[in-house]
């Protein structure tokens, strides 16, 4: 019979980072964990709870969990990315032919700059993605929409400057 996998120094892949079996188990079962969904593949990522998640890279795909700029989102991967992450995620609905989608785009990617890690920011390009335009019934646009769990738990119409929206985000972190 085989040896217990679990006994064996076998590497492990923890936000890549490199581990032994033994040190993975202890991470395991002495740290609190958060799971962060990386924006490039959808992979679910766990992630100690006291890391700096700024710097961590997704076990999977190896690209960087957190760039400092909002990701956009599909309809294929935005029930993942609002379920499954545990910090709170902010979608902002928008439109290609939208002036004031255009006008308030420097102020959500700033606020992204400024609160990730401690949010996720996501764009929804309604044109492209009509199926979650309608699931979440967007009327106007731009409209933020602010997730914990896969719940609603804020949403706000019309633009907002970097600072008003820097202010109503403040709230959810």
């Amino acid at each position: 019979m085989p040896p217990d996998s679990r006994s064996l120094n076998v590497p492990t892949i923890y936000c890549g980072t490199k581990t032994t079996a033994t040190t993975a188990r202890e991470f395991r079962m002495n740290e609190a964990v958060r799971h962060i969904v990386c924006p490039h593949c959808d992979s679910v990522n766990r992630l100690p709870a006291a890391r700096d998640a700024s710097a961590a890279k997704c076990g999977k795909c190896s690209k960087p969990l957190f760039s400092g700029a909002p990701a956009p989102a599909t309809t294929a991967g935005f029930a993942k990315q609002i379920e499954r992450n545990d910090i709170p995620v902010v979608a902002d609905f928008w439109a290609e032919w939208c002036g004031p989608c255009h006008a308030m785009a420097p102020s959500f990617a700033r606020a992204a700059a400024e609160m990730e890690p401690k949010m996720r920011f996501l764009k929804v390009d309604t044109e492209a993605e009509p199926q979650l335009a309608a699931r979440y019934q967007i009327r106007s646009i731009p409209t933020l929409i602010v997730f914990r769990g896969g719940k609603i738990v804020g949403q706000r119409a019309g633009a907002m400057n970097a600072g008003a929206l820097r202010d109503w985000l403040a709230q959810y972190v």
